[in-house]
Formats: C-alpha cells, structure tokens, sequence
C-alpha cells in the first residue's frame, strides 16, 4: 500500500518550514520511525518519521523547498523492501566524490554535522560515516579533514547550491549565501527589539570569593548526591529570582497598552548551537533547588544543541540570562528578548586588586549589566534589582544548596 509523507503539523505561530536534508533516496528500504527528511522551522529542526517499513518510491519536494503543514514529500510503498534501484528522474543527483574519495551514499547526519560540513565546503558524500546504520558523525568530519592532503578536496571546494566564488585578486575571494532561516530570524528580533523598546543598560561589579570558595567546598559532595555539576549559572538563577520577587517590573511585559505582571519564574538561558543562539526556557525556577535547576538546563542545552528541542521549550519566558563570559566578553550590553522587559548579561571573572576593608586584595570580579525597558521600569528600579542580585551572591549562605 503507498503512504503519503506529509509535513507535520507546525509548532503554533509557525506558518512554514525549509526542507533541509533528506536521509534516504529513492529506492531505499526503511524502517518505522527511522527518520526520513529534517524540517528547519526558525527555531527548531523537526524531524519526519516514517509511518511504517517499507521502501521509498518517489521524493516530491527537494532539498531547500518552502513547505507548509499538510505537504506531501514523498510517497512510501509499504511492506517487504523492494530491491529496485533508484529511479535518477525522481531526485537531483548529488555531486559526485572526486576521485580517490568514494562515495558512501545518502547523507546521514545530524543538524550540528550538517552546520560543520558546511563550514568547511564539503559535500557528505565526501565523509564515510561511522554512527549507527552508516551515520555521520562530527568526529568523522574532523578526521575527513584530518587526513585529508593528497590535494583533491579541500575546505573551500564548491558545494551543491552555493554561489561560484567571485576572483577579485590574488589570494582574495567572496562567498554568498543565504541566511538560515533561524538565522533570518535572530535578526529579525533583534531589530525589532531595538525600534519597538526604550532600551536602557545599567551596571554592576560582583565579587564572586564566596560563591567559588561554596563551590569548591561542596562541589564533589554535591555532585555525587544529585549527579550533575554544581555550576555559576544556578547561582545566577537563583539571585536573580529573588531580585525578580523584590522588584516585579522586571519580571513583567509589555503587551500594547497594558503592562502584564507575572507572579511565576520562568527564566530563558541563552544557549550558543551550531545553528546560532537559542533561548531555552526553565519554567518555574523559584521552585527549584539547585539540582533541579543545573539538571533541567543542561538537558535543555543538550537538545538545543543537537537541533531536537520543541517550540515549547523556546517560548514564554519572563527573564532572560545571557553569558557572554564562557566566550571571554568582559563587558557587553545584551539585547532584550521580546516582550520580556529585561535581560541580565555576565560576564568574564576576572582577577582584580580591589579595596577591602581599606587594603588592597586581588578578588575574582565579574561585571553584570541590566539591559531593561525604560518604558516600564525606572533607573532606580534597575539599579536596585543588580544590587540585591550583587548581595545574593557575595553572601550566597542565604541561597538554599540542598547538599
């Protein structure tokens, strides 16, 4: 019995998606629930499962299509595999390995593999995959590269659906191509942040001597009762609820007219992925213990960074924390994430001669800067929610460890 493979239907207040990378050609047996195609929506990347075994007769959309909720995208001939061969009118073919390079058939790969073969210029068929069922890993890509110097492919190669590149002298090139489409959409919200809110960034200096002496102190002991590692980040969310609780403008939105207050904690945590950055939420975060907290973030970090994460995980937050400090900013003023009203930025710890109890002490300092919506929130607000964040943290005995 033939199967039509349609599109999925889309997260809510997503009208489209891009097809991306199909994992089976025509003629291709498959199994029930292996996946067939990847969907790339602006922010997530779903995944289109097969309904049944079966083999693949007949691919309707090609790589790089604009597809809506209900598409057909292929057609699935249900039962024993059959054995034909792929019929080449049913799929553009895919550039050809250059010799001595085999090969190794469709390409089998996750989104975080597909960012880093494109990095690099390199068709998938140039890589031999050693994941399960012949799928192709980042370790794979990194040792193609590796062992790549016999000269015959090299990053920079041209790769199907890419401009030519345009000579403009010796040893100078240019290179175009389209925005993806999350992308497309980081810019778009970024701009839109920046015409619609009165933008504002207030800062602040902490010193962190008693949150990593705590940590240091509890760190094994932690980790071993609750099996995940205690981190800044949780101390970070836990302050900052607080703070959230003492000055609720912060907390709140912006919906036309009318200013929404939330009484819940729902806090977005900027993740950097292949595919750019992402905004995974935490709901609840006054609820948590620090375990909690450190567990659900790095399980939401995880599948942001494979490309599995849902819609839902990436919407409704009331505070955003960014830190731009793992990549060695020092000092930034982040953008807010709309509607939200305000996003709190960390940053470097840096070593610095500070004056304590009139003497000079070297203490691990790190700058914090409040980007808020001045339309809602007063400076004073602002500047009186970082000092109390600036108090949690330099006597965190007040923050609840659970150890």
């Amino acid at each position: 019995m033939s199967i039509e493979i349609k599109v999925p239907p889309l997260p809510e207040s997503v009208s489209d998606a891009t097809l991306v990378a199909w994992h089976k050609s025509v003629g291709e047996g498959v199994s029930r629930d292996e996946n067939l195609v990847d969907l790339e929506t602006d922010k997530v990347v779903l995944e289109v499962p097969a309904p049944a075994a079966g083999t693949l007769t007949k691919i309707v959309v090609e790589d790089g299509t604009t597809v809506v909720a209900g598409d057909v995208l292929a057609i699935l001939e249900e039962g024993e595999v059959a054995a034909a061969a792929p019929a080449p009118a049913e799929k553009p073919a895919k550039k050809a390995a250059p010799e001595p390079v085999e090969s190794q058939g469709p390409a089998k790969t996750s989104p975080a593999v597909r960012r880093l073969l494109e990095e690099h210029d390199l068709d998938a068929t140039m890589v031999e995959g050693s994941g399960k069922n012949g799928r192709i890993t980042k370790a794979d890509v990194m040792a193609f590269l590796k062992a790549d110097t016999d000269g015959d492919v090299t990053p920079g190669d041209t790769v199907p659906g890419s401009v030519d590149v345009v000579m403009t002298g010796p040893a100078r090139e240019e290179k175009r191509v389209p925005m993806t489409r999350l992308r497309a959409r980081i810019a778009e919200r970024l701009v839109e942040a920046q015409q619609t809110a009165a933008m504002l960034t207030t800062f602040n200096e902490v010193d962190l001597t008693e949150v990593i002496a705590l940590r240091k102190r509890y760190r094994d002991e932690f980790e071993k009762k609750h099996g995940v590692r205690l981190g800044f980040m949780s101390f970070f969310a836990k302050a900052s609820v607080e703070a959230l609780k003492k000055f609720p403008a912060v907390n709140a939105s912006v919906e036309e007219a009318d200013i929404v207050y939330h009484n819940y904690y729902d806090l977005g945590i900027a993740v950097s992925s292949d595919r750019g950055l992402m905004v995974p939420v935490i709901r609840d975060a006054d609820q948590m213990g620090f375990a909690e907290f450190e567990l659900a973030l790095g399980e939401l970090a995880k599948r942001a960074q494979d490309g599995t994460i849902g819609m839902d995980d990436l919407t409704g937050g009331t505070f955003t924390i960014t830190n731009g400090g793992i990549f060695g900013s020092m000092l930034s003023t982040p953008i807010l994430n709309q509607p939200q009203s305000a996003i709190l930025g960390m940053h470097a710890i840096q070593q610095r001669p500070m004056v304590v109890d009139g003497e000079i002490a070297v203490r691990p300092m790190m700058y914090l800067a409040l980007t808020y919506d001045h339309r809602i929130i007063d400076g004073k607000e602002a500047v009186q929610f970082l000092v109390t964040i600036k108090e949690q943290l330099e006597d965190p005995s007040r923050l609840l460890l659970q150890v």
